[in-house]
């Protein structure tokens, strides 16, 4: 079995489109022994689910996404929880804040909070997307202290910090590998590895020296390649300590 979980992927993206399928099963066959891929709507959450079925090492996320509630309403979470009922459902998500795009504030956090309330109720994890919105998405997570994982994180190390004393994990992705990197950098230094959690958010942030070309599972590697350089550890450990992550924060049996 590969030693690369993709915690975060969108292959249900047209990107993937033309060899969807041979890509799944070569990374399958390879690396890569798990992938969560992550819905944005009540579409991409039941294409998620269908790829989940699909492939025996893919799991689905199911949500709404801040970015998309103008395809999705309120009226939209019950057929979520219905989806959530699924056997390859294994978070609500992608779900958070996002205000770098002009998406009324109020909706994104009505819709938020009801999804964090719905993961409570049904005792599942989180997979939270937080743009530019840290003092909003760090007030509820104070209020739900939900289990789960903090996408793609952009905060600061002190942030990371609470967001673990919480109980969550930090999803580090190929951003870790820009020059630019700083934050990321030192979130990755001052944390433990047990707080961290791999991922693509494919087809995009595809890590140097791929920047601005598709991203797939693959590539997390080199993400780790930069992690093990930061902390002066193995590649495989990196691997195997964020595996291990990935395998309880989702509660799957691999």
């Amino acid at each position: 079995m590969g030693m690369i979980f993709d915690t975060h992927a969108h292959y249900d993206d047209s990107a993937f489109d033309e060899d969807r399928e041979e890509l799944l099963a070569g990374l399958f066959s390879g690396e890569v022994c798990a992938i969560v891929n992550q819905g944005t709507t009540v579409e991409t959450s039941r294409e998620s689910l269908r790829l989940a079925e699909d492939f025996t090492g893919m799991y689905a996320a199911v949500g709404l996404h801040p970015e998309c509630l103008d395809e999705n309403s309120i009226d939209d979470l019950e057929v979520i929880r219905g989806l959530l009922s699924h056997p390859k459902a294994v978070a609500v998500g992608e779900i958070g804040l996002d205000y770098y795009y002009d998406i009324p504030k109020e909706l994104q956090r009505d819709i938020f909070e009801r999804q964090l309330a719905m993961a409570k109720e049904l005792d599942m994890p989180v997979v939270i997307h937080d743009r530019e919105a840290h003092g909003d998405t760090m007030e509820l997570l104070r209020k739900y202290k939900p289990e789960g994982i903090l996408h793609c994180f952009s905060g600061s190390v002190e942030m990371a910090r609470e967001v673990v004393k919480l109980g969550m994990y930090i999803g580090i992705g190929g951003v870790v590998t820009f020059k630019n990197a700083r934050k990321t950098v030192e979130v990755v230094s001052e944390l433990p590895l047990e707080s961290l959690v791999l991922e693509t958010d494919c087809p995009y942030l595809a890590p140097v020296p791929f920047r601005g070309k598709r991203n797939d599972s693959s590539l997390i590697r080199y993400a780790a390649q930069r992690i093990a350089e930061i902390r002066g550890i193995e590649t495989g450990q990196v691997l195997e300590i964020t595996k291990n992550n990935a395998v309880k924060v989702y509660r799957i049996d691999l």
